[in-house]
């Protein structure tokens, strides 16, 4: 005689394999929201130099897109840094970007091109600006730099913005008190105590760059105290957006020696332009926080991006796609 049912073990077998695909499609919806095909096409990713923090975190995010979203492709170009950056997003020749707060908001004061189609997509994490001479200089404060050779970065970098205004409050001046040199990350390390006395940086901790040096060479930190950065803030406009804070000692051991640095800081957003696709922006909103652990494995600094602060990205409003998302992640 048939058999009507299937033995117990085989109900259960048959009752654990349709638990498991319930449990599979919940995974799915949950991952690929509402059922939706993942958001496909070409972006522009306007990064940084390649001994930067910003390419280093833009080539860990182009991986996870790729898992996210496979039918997406993004384009890394290297660039001389942040007011590049925001300018090649305002102008379309970019469609997303790393950006620091400041040069956000100059290049808005300034009434630059396609400033008002700026968007936010999230606050990432904050560069530290580092004023780096060898370790026998005699420079020891910024008034020091007098009469020296300074490298100050790239043109168009958000390193070239903040210099100015630091040796400004310094009572130097960039073009006439120093001989200044347009070195970046990339080079300014490489030139130090032979063609130049001190270089200017600013980026996550720690940045490729100098953290390469310290494993061959040795150099030292020079001090931005806080009432230096009072007088910088004296200066009105953009210069709101930088902090007075410590370098921590973690930053760079071998060189700190246990000891923190007295600098500034300033915020780091990921900027992108009005028109890009609101479904697309969600996705990628998505991608930068739910990749925080697996970058952050590899770059210290985006373990400080999250979703309780990625929310405010003044001075930009927040694109309507990123906006969706943080709103169904809304406790």
């Amino acid at each position: 005689m048939p058999t009507l049912f299937p033995p117990v073990g085989r109900r259960r077998a048959l009752q654990g394999a349709v638990a498991g695909f319930v449990a599979l499609g919940l995974l799915l919806w949950w991952l690929l929201p509402l059922g939706e095909e993942p958001p496909s096409g070409t972006i522009t990713f306007s990064t940084g130099t390649r001994a930067g923090v910003y390419y280093e975190y833009g080539e860990r995010l182009q991986k996870e897109l790729a898992k996210d979203m496979p039918g997406l492709k993004v384009e890394l170009v290297t660039s001389a840094g942040s007011q590049e950056n925001v300018q090649s997003v305002a102008t379309g020749e970019a469609d997303v970007a790393i950006a620091a707060a400041d040069a956000v908001a100059t290049y808005e004061t300034d009434g630059g091109t396609g400033a008002d189609r700026l968007r936010g997509v999230a606050r990432l994490y904050d560069d530290y600006v580092q004023l780096v001479v060898p370790p026998d200089s005699d420079i020891e404060s910024v008034a020091d730099l007098r009469g020296k050779r300074v490298a100050i970065g790239l043109p168009n970098s958000g390193v070239r913005l903040i210099a100015n205004r630091v040796l400004e409050a310094a009572g130097i001046d960039p073009e006439k008190d120093i001989t200044p040199r347009s070195d970046g990350i990339d080079t300014g390390p490489k030139r130090l105590g032979s063609e130049l006395d001190a270089f200017f940086w600013s980026g996550g901790l720690p940045t490729r760059g100098l953290r390469e040096l310290a494993e061959t060479s040795a150099f030292r930190f020079v001090p931005i105290d806080s009432a230096l950065v009072a007088r910088v803030h004296a200066q009105g406009g953009a210069t709101r957006y930088y902090r007075a804070t410590n370098m921590p000692e973690s930053a760079y051991k071998t060189i700190q020696n246990g000891s923190t640095v007295a600098t500034m800081a300033v915020s780091n957003l990921l900027v992108t332009r009005k028109d890009l696709d609101p479904r697309l922006t969600e996705w990628l909103t998505r991608t930068v926080l739910d990749s925080r652990d697996g970058i952050g494995a590899h770059v210290h600094s985006a373990q400080l991006v999250d979703v309780r602060t990625a929310i405010y990205t003044d001075p930009l409003p927040l694109h309507e796609g990123a906006r969706r998302y943080y709103r169904s992640v809304k406790p």
